[in-house]
């Protein structure tokens, strides 16, 4: 799965994050809208969770040779490693997470699986300190009828 081909256009994300104990803690629906220009990807995520919350993380994938990209987002650490090999995707980096409390950083392992050319399953296990601390389910869904406007930098 390249990525520049799935992750075209406008997509939507429907999820539910669990706690480490495997119960839902919340759910969520997202608007993605992917472009690409020059081998780089931007990916614009709006999120909005069951309790009302909203949320906008903004990715850029910038390729670093062969089927590995770099991966930067606002509320990611440093910068995260995404590759692809077949129909799977797998997007390592750290997410910094603003709590009441202050701010902790999560790493996330997401691992991505294209089921057809519309429909992706994404499985993302969230760790603190080595420890599982939670997971992400979710699918994305391509809409190849819904176009989007793409703007060139």
């Amino acid at each position: 799965m390249r990525p520049d081909t799935f992750f075209s256009g406008f997509l939507t994300a429907h999820g539910v994050i669990k706690d480490w104990r495997g119960g839902a803690a919340r759910h969520f629906n997202a608007d993605i809208e992917a472009c690409w220009q020059d081998g780089v990807g931007t990916l614009d995520e709006s999120f909005v969770f069951n309790d009302g919350e909203t949320q906008r993380r903004v990715w850029t994938l910038e390729p670093t040779g062969g089927a590995t990209y770099v991966a930067t987002a606002g509320d990611v650490v440093g910068q995260g490693t995404a590759g692809w090999q077949g129909s799977a995707f797998f997007l390592d980096y750290t997410l910094r997470i603003e709590l009441e409390d202050g701010p902790v950083d999560v790493h996330i392992d997401d691992r991505m699986y294209l089921v057809n050319d519309r429909v992706l399953i994404n499985q993302s296990r969230l760790s603190k300190f080595g420890l599982g601390v939670g997971e992400i389910l979710l699918t994305i869904i391509r809409h190849p009828d819904r176009t989007i406007e793409c703007n060139p930098s």
